[in-house]
């Protein structure tokens, strides 16, 4: 009896250890595959056509070539990427100076967008204004858009940064209508009044997820649109709602999810001006009414939002029709500027089907450049050594490094003929 007592005494820590050391190994499984820690470091894909200006780019551009190394532990998760942007925007933020203007659009509606003049001088001596876009319901005030204008003048821009139509909760709206997926009325009065207020600067178009489908919709809906624009550098956009929509609803890499917790925030901005996009108004759209009210409270989806409410500020009577009209994807090639379009392969957001657009784009024209990195996320692209993410992002060094290529290649290429201007952008 003693001996067997001492036997079944002895295996028992053993089967347990065995259950701890499984445990632990299943544990361990799950977190490299949840981290993705076995996925290498590499420098991001490029796609473009070989040309002086792509050839002047690799040359001006490190980061272009460069791998980019995200922080250790996490860094390779597109969700932690996506999950800390979302949540923090940016670590460390500063805190740039800006004065705010006001703009009374043709149906009462007010813009509002923030003006932030150059710390310094640019690197190529002359006024060079960076015109931004923020994402979805975005503006000057998150910390992602603080960061990167603060970078931007420190190197010599100047910022004006639009508030997208009823994303301030301390201003109210003024018409029945707020910002959508791809209206451009907003964006395009404040980079009048920046071309009417000064003169003699050029300008750098950046838009960030949807102000990236604004900024290059507005650069393709009018030629004169890029007069006097440098480039446009487009972030972790989309390119076409209509295709998006179907990726969108389904739960690989959680997009079902991302897509409610997007939607809820619409819903309680919506809701935030209830009285004037809902109440007793003459203006407010015809086909707008309770029952789109009511439908918005149960909406679980940001299509259902903009079926029910987002399209009907501008008539569309469907919502096929407003995501095609929207979109982007019919204007990308009008673009004749030189246009950077980055986005990344771990965006848990943008399906890789949708990387097909900017690919077939960039292979095509000579102006297009298409920049993918394998980290990165939604607008993350945080760098650092293990934990602790960096002020500054990938993404804000490379916005910046490429516009400043740009304005030297402007100054130091040589100028064609205005009759060669006209047949190149006939092209």
């Amino acid at each position: 009896l003693k001996m067997s007592a001492i036997l079944e005494t002895s295996e028992l820590p053993a089967v347990f250890d065995g259950v701890k050391l499984a445990a632990v190994a299943a544990v361990l499984y799950v977190i490299v595959r949840c981290l993705n820690l076995k996925s290498p470091t590499a420098p991001p894909e490029l796609i473009y056509q070989d040309s002086a200006l792509a050839r002047f780019l690799l040359k001006s551009c490190p980061l272009l070539t460069k791998e980019y190394i995200p922080p250790l532990i996490w860094g390779k998760s597109g969700h932690i990427q996506t999950a800390l942007y979302g949540k923090m925007g940016r670590v460390r933020s500063p805190h740039p100076y800006g004065l705010r203007k006001y703009l009374t659009m043709p149906d009462g509606a007010t813009a509002t967008f923030d003006l932030f003049e150059p710390q310094s001088e640019h690197c190529i001596g002359e006024d060079v204004t960076m015109v931004i876009c923020p994402g979805i319901a975005n503006h000057s005030e998150k910390q992602y858009i603080r960061t990167f204008v603060d970078y931007a003048q420190k190197n010599g821009y100047r910022c004006a940064v639009l508030n997208h139509l009823g994303a301030l909760p301390n201003i109210e709206l003024t018409s029945p209508r707020m910002f959508t997926y791809g209206c451009t009325w907003e964006f395009g009065a404040m980079v009048n009044y920046i071309k009417k207020t000064y003169p003699h600067t050029q300008l750098v178009v950046v838009g960030f997820s949807l102000g990236g489908n604004i900024v290059c919709k507005y650069l393709g809906e009018n030629q004169a649109n890029q007069e006097r624009v440098l480039c446009c550098v487009s972030v972790c956009q989309g390119y076409s709602a209509l295709r998006a929509q179907e990726t969108f609803m389904q739960w690989d890499h959680c997009r079902r999810f991302y897509n409610f917790l997007m939607a809820d925030n619409m819903k309680k901005i919506i809701l935030s001006h209830r009285q004037v996009l809902f109440g007793d108004n003459m203006k407010k759209p015809q086909s707008l009414s309770d029952a789109d009210l009511s439908k918005l409270y149960t909406a679980t989806s940001l299509m259902q939002i903009d079926d029910n409410v987002m399209r009907k500020f501008h008539g569309y009577s469907s919502l096929k029709e407003y995501y095609e009209e929207e979109s982007c994807l019919q204007y990308l090639h009008r673009i004749y500027v030189p246009l950077l379009l980055v986005n990344a392969a771990d965006d848990p957001l943008v399906h890789e089907s949708l990387l097909s657009i900017p690919r077939a784009l960039s292979e095509k024209k000579e102006n297009v450049m298409h920049v993918l990195p394998l980290h990165g996320g939604h607008l993350g692209f945080f760098e650092g050594s293990v934990l602790f993410p960096e002020p500054l992002t990938w993404m804000d060094k490379l916005v910046v490094q490429y516009a400043n290529a740009i304005c030297q290649w402007e100054k130091t290429k040589p100028h064609c003929s205005d009759a060669e201007q006209a047949v190149s952008g006939q092209e």
